[in-house]
């Protein structure tokens, strides 16, 4: 139940201040289950491909090093959706750009199943990852602009746990589906779904306010959120908004590196890259050389998805964590764990027991790092930004994301051994933790002392 508050006609409202005094409803709930959902099924079909891998490769009978340009090409079509739509959301608001490519990209896994050559494959993923990629910037940013100042972390991680929920759910889906019904109905699957909640979205998602009110529109429509907020608020046709920002001049981009946002916004994008190579090697690839080195199908999947029940506790625990003691504190020694972790996953003498915990604690650092650099982003870039701010990093990110499969596609080709391959990818992680201390260091502005120290 919203807290009662009382205005005149003539005071203006504070919106983020309403939201902040007034407890999380049944309209936000509904709202932050809905971005959820949405990031569970862009989990899902993010992850999908490096779950059907091993039963492509055989039922069409080519070398596994193959996929790997497959793998690039989805991430590649993300990173180009990130760039671009995060921009587009930033000017005619997240709501149209969320609902869009939900459907969109819910078409494209519907034909995915109809592809019959790795090329085919290549061109299918490089177009659903256009739609894909406009996912996460939206929903983070949305989340963030409904949430009060006080669990605005916290709530925008539990989000963003949708999507590495949705990994998890694909590969328990995966290893359930693709035995009986193939590696297709997993895109069937993975299509259906997303075409559902994007049609719920139409109806139950809305705008941001802050965006409406700095952009000047549907003001009306703002006062009809408000009242659902917070149903004591009195609101009529003289009834003024205030965000207490500034609307947004000029080209978002550009407006990254202005107003002593550059070296916070390069530093975010190192961190971003070096993690999402480790990310999408070890969710591409992982299950792979898993089977490779002597594991069933159905444990090699399991593989794949105990790293993702690991990244779902990390971002549940680490979102607690952040709220008291910031990022930095809790950032730095996860990189620095998730660095020692990975390189033991390639030993070849350790015991199963040992592997899976290994890979847990990985999951546990990596996949539930990610969510808490997305929240820094989104906690750092004013309104007018934010999509722009959280698509931009995670964009630059992908390139890494792009690199780590094709990489680990390039060394297994090579004969590489395990123990080298996954020494090598400890190095990314010791690099997250080194950014986050420069980051720390060169941050020492108002803004930038906020959101990562407190």
């Amino acid at each position: 139940m919203a807290i009662a508050t009382k205005y005149t006609n003539s005071s203006p409202i504070d919106i983020p201040a309403l939201i902040d005094r007034s407890r999380i409803g049944g309209f936000q709930i509904v709202m932050l289950t809905l971005c959820a959902i949405c990031l569970i099924i862009d989990g899902f079909d993010v992850q999908a491909m490096g779950y059907v891998a091993p039963a492509i490769i055989q039922e069409w009978g080519i070398a596994k090093a193959n996929l790997g340009p497959v793998f690039g090409a989805g991430l590649f079509g993300m990173l180009v959706g990130s760039l671009c739509f995060s921009i587009l959301a930033d000017r005619i608001g997240r709501r149209p750009v969320l609902i869009a490519a939900t459907l969109f990209f819910a078409a494209c896994m519907l034909l995915t199943p109809m592809a019959g050559t790795v090329g085919q494959l290549i061109v299918l993923r490089f177009v659903t990852g256009l739609g894909l990629g406009a996912i996460m910037p939206n929903a983070m940013a949305l989340a963030g602009e409904y949430s009060p100042v006080r669990k605005r972390v916290t709530l925008m991680m539990l989000v963003s746990c949708g999507f590495t929920l949705g990994a998890v759910l694909g590969g328990l889906l995966s290893a359930a589906l693709i035995p009986r019904f193939g590696w297709q109905s997993v895109f069937h699957v993975g299509g259906i779904v997303p075409l559902v909640i994007g049609v719920l979205m139409i109806f139950l998602l809305p705008e941001s306010m802050q965006f409406l009110v700095l952009r000047g529109r549907r003001l009306e429509q703002v006062g009809k959120w408000l009242r659902r907020i917070d149903p004591a608020v009195v609101i009529n046709q003289d009834t003024r908004y205030v965000v207490n920002e500034k609307a947004g001049k000029g080209a978002p981009m550009l407006q990254l590196f202005q107003e002593g946002r550059a070296k916070v916004t390069i530093l975010l994008w190192i961190i971003n890259f070096m993690n999402l190579v480790n990310l999408y090697f070890l969710s591409n690839w992982l299950p792979t050389i898993a089977k490779d080195a002597g594991l069933s199908t159905a444990a090699a999947v399991m593989a794949g998805t105990t790293l993702q029940i690991g990244g779902t506790l990390g971002t549940l625990i680490m979102g607690q964590l952040i709220d008291r003691s910031g990022f930095r504190r809790v950032l730095i020694p996860v990189f620095l764990i998730a660095g020692v972790a990975v390189a033991l996953i390639g030993r070849p003498e350790i015991s199963l027991l040992f592997l899976f915990a290994s890979i847990f604690v990985a999951g546990f650092c990596i996949v539930g790092g990610q969510p808490a650099v997305n929240a820094l982003a989104g906690t750092y870039y004013p309104t007018t930004l934010r999509s722009t701010g959280i698509g931009w990093s995670l964009g630059i990110g992908r390139i890494g994301s792009i690199v780590g499969p094709v990489l680990g596609g390039e060394l297994i080709r090579l004969n590489w051994p395990n123990s080298s391959i996954f020494i090598l990818l400890a190095v990314p992680a010791l690099v997250s933790a080194v950014m986050l201390m420069m980051m720390q260091e060169t941050s020492q502005r108002k803004a930038a002392d906020a959101v990562i120290a407190h």
